[in-house]
């Protein structure tokens, strides 16, 4: 298992001594890294792999997959995406499914197309993902017949492979825009003419259009055989039990009597530097890219290659530290940017630089990112960098060992396709903790500078690329490409100083309040607070998690209380402020100042609501109160940070307008409101001219220096006793003088009639289907629940008879709800993608089903199917932190009861038919909707 831990936030004192005393011994350099004493590694006798692991969570479900290593990688001519169709045709009829029965199965059991069963196909491997129930002995035994069908029993029917052409093909063209076209250039190049260019999983249209049914059954046979094959079987279930069914069902495959060799593809080496510009005006963005030669880099499954593994992280995350302080210039040379060595497939990797250009182009950029990977290189690092790096990494491991009895099925799953795809170790969380105890204290600061000099090349052959949209500049050419880095690498650059920094925000705490009032609610496990200057505080302790704290505080007022002429201003508030950090630190200073724990904490303002969000491990949650704290008691002013945060919107903002889904979605925006200046659209850069700091420093400390009426919540690993002090100095020491904490109706609503819009944009033959249904409502849980349960069964139906019957469309559907503010309404909206040939084909078959639930209501079946993928998934939830949170947030601004989350199954239960059917004639009103296609441009 190979962790990220610096995804992981900071924090916390080490569980060290206790576990290294029930650890096994730390094995030599040399030896291999156990495999984790949790997970069952076995391979049948015709080679066949498979991974078996108990896991409870979640709950009664089981976690099963099918990994082939067989990707495109592997495809012969005649064959050019048809892994990824044969991917396709597993859910199109196999030995004991006939075509639909499979997903109508599944769909039947709670098991959703698409969230949950699902595959994806790659390079170098296909995998196919099966969650199942295990409530039901007959559902987990089918979901292994289920895995076996895919393995050796598609049965390619001649004529399904004919209806599945066009959905595959539906899919390749959703995929067609500038990033496509410009990749068909940028891949050779960046593949250094290698296989991998020349074999993109989603394949030629040409072949998918023509390939005979011999040429798919061909790479079935000669790919899909058990030497090439793991199962893997991790949750709710006995081990044996589950092996019983691996061997039953697994170990009658064969392999061909004479295989081909699996090979992987081999990646030249590059032998000359290389400037390369792709300009396509949709270009999202301004884009520089160099790689730096790649490198056969194979896992290495020993202790040594563990530690370098560790030494290579911390190299990273110091790298990305510095390149995120470059853009905080009040003229940025780029608006972000990255620099490192990743992976690039199975068996190599590359160091690389990145950056989405801004307005001074490519110069800067280049001149800033090969300096500071030259300063790294020539100097290297800081002991204080190294040293809150280190703690970051540990404390990383510290929730990852403390989260091991937590830890979702899948999340193991993920690990255990890594080892057998590519080799990398799984030694388990209790050894991985152990190894980090022992190794990253002793990592020095002169191994990281050595480690870094090895890893940023000097002069190395390079591959310069700029991807262009042609905005307002004349790119350079390649050579111009290639003077600018050599020129970036003559420069001269001087050590980094790097300033020492304290460990906590506040020196003393401040005066508390109290706590003044306390009501429990038995019913759902809460504690309701009242402090003394009037904040409310709903405490929540779970077992969910062992080390996840989660806060929010919540209440009405927000955007709305701002005038039309101030919407800029009110809007980006928030998001200035946080871009200037608190009290006298930057953001960047903060991160340092909380190196080595776990805790974030974000104010923001909605158009109806004002809201501050927080999380934290338990061990860090008096310094997540501070940081709330002084996020509102001590806003920072930095008029560069500012003029920073400007220019990169600017700059983004002009990339944003160069896409064509842009105009279309702000074309919907216009239909259906007109230009109502509170609706947001698509940012232009001219926009940013009418934010002004001193408003939104005005306008935040209007609304944040009073916490009157604002609800907060906890939820998650903490001790309610201990919490309580901490909440009553936090929060009950803020001010809350008098202000107003209601929102208000600013008059924004949906046109009436029938209104019609084309946008003609974009090069592809490809369009886009918005139609929008709005209007005034009743507004109850109930009515919510008849509303989803009628959007819901209409995505069966478009599912199957638009993509699965027609093969219009590959993805895309209905989707709604009903919103009680700042008014009594509803929205339900169709998006459908498809050719421009098709477009009134799909609406009409859409308005069709949707007339058949008016007409007939729907059948049964689905609203079963619905009802209990409902069940299922909210059984689930009910075990998460996040889950409890909005749904007690979403109460409290809606007036329910709270408790009203514990009817939910009632609820669900109660819908009917008719229901369903009421609902589509309610609120599916042919006299009343806004349509926009997108078309291509002429030509």
């Amino acid at each position: 298992m190979k962790l990220s831990p610096f995804k992981l936030a900071t924090a916390a004192t080490l569980l060290g001594a206790s576990l290294l005393a029930h650890a096994a011994p730390l094995p030599a350099p040399g030896d291999t890294l156990p495999v984790a004493p949790y997970v069952k590694v076995g391979r049948l006798a015709n080679g066949l792999t498979y991974y078996i692991q108990k896991n409870a969570r979640p709950e009664k479900r089981l976690e099963l997959r099918l990994v082939v290593k067989a990707g495109s990688i592997l495809e012969d001519e005649d064959q050019l995406g048809l892994a990824h169709f044969t991917e396709h045709m597993a859910f199109n009829g196999s030995t004991h499914f006939k075509r639909h029965e499979l997903v109508s199965y599944l769909q039947s059991i709670g098991v959703k197309f698409g969230r949950d069963l699902n595959a994806y196909t790659s390079f170098d491997q296909t995998v196919y993902m099966l969650p199942i129930p295990t409530d039901s002995r007959e559902a987990v035994e089918k979901g292994f017949l289920v895995l076996e069908d895919w393995a050796h029993g598609i049965t390619f029917n001649e004529a399904d492979i004919e209806s599945e052409r066009g959905i595959v093909l539906e899919e390749l063209r959703l995929g067609k825009g500038a990033n496509d076209r410009m990749n068909q250039v940028l891949y050779p190049k960046l593949f250094n003419g290698s296989r991998y260019a020349e074999r993109l999983p989603i394949g030629k249209a040409d072949v998918l259009r023509t390939f005979k049914p011999d040429a798919i059954k061909r790479f079935y046979r000669d790919w899909y055989r058990p030497d090439l094959m793991a199962v893997m079987a991790v949750g709710d279930i006995d081990p044996a039990e589950a092996e019983k069914l691996i061997k039953a069902h697994f170990g009658k495959l064969k392999n061909p009597e004479n295989p081909r060799p699996r090979d992987y593809a081999v990646i030249p080496e590059r032998k000359t530097d290389e400037g390369l510009v792709v300009t396509d005006r949709e270009a999202p963005a301004d884009v520089l890219y160099i790689r730096y030669p790649i490198v056969p880099h194979p896992e290495d499954p020993t202790y040594g290659g563990y530690r370098r593994d560790l030494v290579d992280k911390l190299v990273g995350a110091m790298l990305s530290q510095r390149i995120m302080e470059l853009t905080q210039q009040a003229d940025p040379p780029f608006i972000q940017g990255g620099s490192g060595t990743g992976k690039v497939v199975r068996g190599y990797r590359s160091f690389s630089v990145t950056a989405m250009l801004g307005k001074g182009g490519h110069v800067p950029a280049i001149n800033a990112l090969v300096q500071e990977d030259e300063r790294a290189r020539q100097f290297g690092f800081t002991a204080s960098e190294l040293d809150r790096a280190k703690k970051t990494m540990l404390r990383g491991y510290e929730r990852m060992y403390a989260e091991r009895d937590k830890s979702d099925s899948a999340a193991f799953v993920n690990e255990y396709i890594r080892n057998f795809l590519e080799g990398e170790p799984i030694p388990g969380i209790q050894n991985e903790y152990a190894y980090a105890q022992v190794l990253v204290p002793g990592i020095t600061l002169d191994e990281i500078n050595a480690a870094v000099r090895d890893a940023i090349p000097s002069d190395d052959k390079k591959l310069v690329i700029l991807m262009s949209g042609l905005k307002d500049r004349l790119p350079p050419t390649g050579n111009e490409l290639l003077a600018a880095v050599d020129n970036a690498h003559k420069l001269t650059v001087t050590a980094r100083e790097d300033k020492a920094y304290g460990s906590s925000l506040l020196e003393k705490p401040p005066a508390p309040g109290r706590i003044v009032a306390e009501k429990e609610n038995k019913a759902l496990g809460t504690t309701e607070l009242t402090l003394s200057n009037g904040v409310k505080v709903v405490l929540k302790p779970t077992d969910f998690r062992n080390d996840q704290v989660l806060m929010s505080g919540v209440r009405f007022g927000g955007q709305s209380l701002f005038g039309n002429d101030d919407i800029f201003n009110a809007r980006y508030a928030s998001v200035v402020m946080a871009q200037m950090g608190a009290m006298n630190h930057s953001p960047a200073d903060l991160q340092k100042i909380l190196a080595g724990k776990s805790v974030s904490a974000a104010v923001t303002m909605s158009d109806l609501t004002e809201n501050v969000a927080g999380n934290a491990g338990s061990a860090d949650i008096e310094t997540l109160l501070q940081l709330t704290h002084v996020k509102l008691t001590q806003p920072r002013r930095d008029e560069a940070l500012f003029q920073s945060f400007l220019a990169r919107q600017r700059d983004a903002a002009l990339n944003a307008m160069a896409r064509p889904e842009a105009e279309f979605a702000d074309t919907v925006r216009a239909a259906l409101y007109g230009d109502h200046p509170r609706v947001p659209r698509t940012p232009r850069p001219e926009d940013f001219d009418k934010v002004q700091l001193d408003r939104v420093q005005q306008i935040y400390r209007e609304r944040f220096s009073s916490m009157k009426g604002m609800t907060f919540y906890f939820i998650g690993s903490f001790d309610a006793a201990k919490l309580k002090p901490l909440l009553a100095t936090y929060l009950g020491s803020l001010p809350a003088p008098d202000i107003a904490v209601a929102w208000r109706d600013t008059g924004v609503r949906p046109v009436r009639g029938v209104v019609k819009r084309e946008v003609r944009r974009g090069k592809e033959a490809k369009s886009n289907i918005s139609i929008s249904f709005t209007g005034e409502a009743d507004f109850s849980q109930a009515a919510q629940m008849r509303m989803q349960a009628m959007v819901e069964v209409l995505n069966l139906k478009l599912t199957d008879v638009l993509r699965e019957q027609l093969g219009l469309i590959y993805g895309g559907g209905a989707s709604g709800g009903i919103a009680k503010l700042p008014y009594a309404n509803y929205s339900l909206s169709l998006a459908l993608p498809c050719g421009p040939e098709n477009v009134d084909k799909v609406i009409a078959a859409a308005f069709a089903e949707i007339r058949k639930l008016q007409e007939n209501g729907p059948d049964a079946a689905d609203l079963a199917k619905v009802r209990q993928n409902w069940l299922t998934s909210h059984r689930r939830a009910l075990r998460e932190n996040g889950y409890w949170m909005a749904q007690l947030q979403t109460a409290h601004l809606n007036g329910f009861p709270p408790e009203s989350l514990l009817g939910f199954e009632e609820r669900a239960m109660a819908v009917t038919p008719a229901d369903v059917q009421a609902a589509a004639q309610r609120y599916f009103d042919f006299n009343n909707y806004v349509q926009v296609v997108l078309y291509p441009e002429a030509k």
